[in-house]
């Protein structure tokens, strides 16, 4: 596979569920084995033509889900979206209600973040090299707006959309006792998952814009009706879920391709790194050249 021609065509990734990439208007569709210097991915990458767009797609946990939360390969799934020259980065990613309004089957795109996972390597700095990027906005507001305005467009039966609300990222794999769930509802909490924020972090090291499309399959255990939800349940709302992601994936290519817009994250790095690059060891300047390349060494 010719990488260089990849990434003149690649500008467009999505990560989620294998279901997003078996969507009928996927065309061309390749698969890629990419190694990055923080090992494989948690998959192939998924090459496909989507509304005549190049786009690349991961399966965040695995096609066969064998990856749990904790142990997603996250430098290597970001690192491989890089180096496919994706400029614009879609997360789709099932959740756990905080509110009452936000109920099943509703869509979110979140605009903040709290963290509270437990020991994530969520840099690609380290090993001779210092940096910090701004993380005040962790979603690129215009990558977001992109996406809640393909939402809103398609007028999905039964599915309220949110624009904004914070996502609190668990390190799982259990889900949250009824104490912690009630705490993050008085921090004003509206989902919770288990993945998206470390991801979030190493798109903004990597300078791609990044947005979350949070796809509701419950409440959390503070809901008084949560102990009667049954598996049945939630897989039924995963596969509906499943079918609206397909719809506001492809809504939301149609309107990046016709319309790339700015975002600040491509610029994350410019004054991020406090370590003079001449100083960096050889051995970090190759791991990380691939992110470090247009600031020169």
């Amino acid at each position: 596979m010719d990488v260089v021609k990849i990434m003149a065509e690649v500008k467009i990734g999505i990560i989620g569920g294998s279901g997003l990439y078996k969507m009928e208007a996927l065309k061309d569709i390749e698969e890629v084995q990419i190694d990055t210097p923080f090992g494989p991915p948690s998959d192939a990458v998924i090459l496909g033509t989507l509304e005549s767009t190049r786009v690349a797609f991961l399966a965040r946990h695995n096609r066969n889900h064998t990856l749990l939360p904790s142990e997603l390969p996250f430098r290597a799934n970001i690192y491989a979206m890089k180096s496919l020259g994706v400029e614009y980065l879609i997360s789709a990613s099932a959740v756990g209600s905080l509110k009452q309004e936000v109920k099943p089957l509703d869509l979110v795109v979140p605009d903040q973040f709290i963290d509270r996972t437990k020991g994530r390597i969520s840099t690609f700095f380290g090993e001779g090299i210092v940096g910090h990027i701004g993380f005040g906005h962790p979603v690129c507001e215009n990558l977001a707006g992109v996406l809640g305005e393909a939402i809103a467009s398609l007028n999905l039966a039964d599915v309220t959309l949110h624009r904004g609300g914070t996502y609190v990222c668990m390190e799982g794999p259990a889900f949250s006792t009824k104490a912690e769930s009630n705490l993050y509802r008085s921090w004003g909490a509206t989902v919770i998952g288990m993945t998206n924020l470390t991801e979030a972090k190493l798109a903004r090291e990597a300078e791609i814009a990044y947005a979350t499309l949070a796809l509701v399959t419950d409440y959390d255990c503070w809901h008084p009706d949560h102990d009667h939800v049954t598996v049945e349940m939630v897989i039924g709302n995963l596969h509906k879920n499943a079918e609206n992601a397909q719809k506001v994936i492809q809504e939301t290519v149609r309107r990046l391709s016709e319309n790339p817009p700015h975002s600040e994250a491509h610029s994350a790095l410019k004054y991020a790194i406090l370590t003079r690059l001449d100083c960096v060891p050889q051995a970090t300047k190759d791991k990380l050249g691939l992110l470090l390349k247009k600031y020169s060494f």
